[in-house]
């Protein structure tokens, strides 16, 4: 699935995808849902929950799709907690304001690098699911 991967980094670098949205809309078909509808439900996941406060949005993106693809709740907790575990390993962080530098000026991860390390992680755990 590297495709997809690089369609995700691709759907952030085009600017017309939230980092949650370019990651939740590049998997639509294994959340069953049309790209549409997953773009409207993921744009306030974009910077943190749009205050870069929160959680990477590439991450609430994978969420999504975790939970939508397994269709159970014990189980998705479980996958995106291993998402997020990996991601957090590899990048120091889960929140966008820390991944992003702001307020230290050394950014931790690109959000393009980040949707990309989420959709490899997500990959994983679907594989596992």
């Amino acid at each position: 699935m590297e495709n997809k991967i690089e369609e995700a980094r691709a759907r952030k670098r085009s600017g017309e995808h939230n980092c949650a949205q370019a990651v939740a809309c590049t998997y639509s078909d294994l959340a069953g849902l049309d790209e549409e509808t997953l773009l409207a439900a993921t744009h306030a996941f974009g910077a943190g929950m749009a205050t870069m406060e929160g959680t990477c949005g590439a991450l609430t993106g994978a969420a999504v799709v975790v939970g939508l693809a397994t269709g159970d709740r014990a189980r998705s907790r479980v996958l995106i907690k291993d998402i997020m575990e990996n991601f957090r390993k590899r990048n120091g962080s889960t929140v966008c304001r820390e991944l992003k530098g702001i307020g230290t000026g050394c950014p931790l991860r690109q959000c393009e690098d980040c949707v990309a390390d989420a959709a490899e992680f997500l990959e994983e755990a679907l594989r596992r699911r």
